[in-house]
């Protein structure tokens, strides 16, 4: 069931990691008066509330706290969670039907399906913060709004089950950074700017992975691929007691048919940065 699983999540992501790149989100964040990076942290922290700039790098993790905090400092007293919250969906929709995915004819069985994972996952909150707050909020009564809710809920549980593997081995936010761009599998120059740590600060981290055996130049080590693998592995079993509502079957259905829905966004643009 792995494996299905992680297909399943892998596939359908693109419907829910566009918000992060499309024009749309960038218009109806600068209508609530916030631009570049705030529009970003302050949107997928929304469901915290009032959320200090503490809680969203603590939860963020990998991003350079310094810019985490000008980013956000001062957001609430321009606008309200709410008002970011109804942003974030208002685009998000938007976007996909851009992208044709209200028209796409399995819309219904992969909606059953990823809304059935993303609830079982609700069950399982305890030790997941960010996903916790989403799961928190109201399902939407557009079906192309529900699945990317559901989506978001999945993603954001394995991503909180991510970030405690990371713990669990003693890497920091920006030494898992470097450990994935040693992997070549995200351009450098990409994670680089988008997680804006100092030049200095990535060099000087690179070499202590360096003493730690790690990382072998700018590669991963032997060691290290073992350490990102067994991540990796950990990281899809956390995911699975929302996948295992599925079964083996329901997993490979929804893999089978998330397909089509991640090209479209794909095809679209919809995930090329801005």
């Amino acid at each position: 069931m792995q494996a299905a699983a992680r297909s399943a999540w892998r596939r359908l992501e693109p419907v829910h990691a566009m918000i992060y790149f499309v024009p749309e989100g960038r218009r109806r964040y600068a209508g609530l008066g916030l631009s570049g990076r705030a529009g970003y942290f302050t949107s997928r922290s929304a469901a915290f509330g009032r959320a200090s700039a503490e809680l969203v790098i603590s939860t963020f993790y990998n991003f350079n706290p310094d810019v985490v905090r000008r980013s956000v400092d001062g957001v609430w007293d321009a606008t309200t969670p709410q008002q970011v919250l109804d942003a974030r969906y208002a685009a998000a929709g938007e976007a996909l039907r851009r992208a044709g995915i209200h028209e796409l004819p399995d819309l219904h069985e992969v909606l059953a399906l990823a809304r059935q994972a993303a609830e079982a996952a609700c069950e399982h909150a305890q030790g997941r913060p960010l996903f916790a707050a989403h799961a928190a909020l109201p399902w939407p009564e557009e079906p192309v709004l529900q699945l990317w809710h559901a989506q978001t809920l999945l993603r954001e549980f394995r991503g909180d089950g991510h970030v405690a593997c990371l713990l669990s081995e003693g890497l920091g936010g920006l030494e898992a950074l470097i450990l994935h761009a040693a992997t070549g599998e995200v351009p450098v120059g990409f994670l680089k700017a988008s997680r804006a740590w100092p030049e200095e600060e990535w060099a000087g981290t690179q070499e202590r992975l360096r003493e730690r055996g790690l990382l072998d130049g700018d590669s991963l080590s032997p060691e290290g691929v073992q350490l990102r693998r067994h991540i990796e592995d950990r990281t899809d079993r956390l995911a699975l007691p929302a996948y295992a509502a599925l079964g083996d079957a329901g997993c490979e259905r929804l893999a089978e048919l998330a397909r089509p829905f991640g090209r479209a966004v794909v095809d679209a643009g919809l995930l090329k940065p801005g």
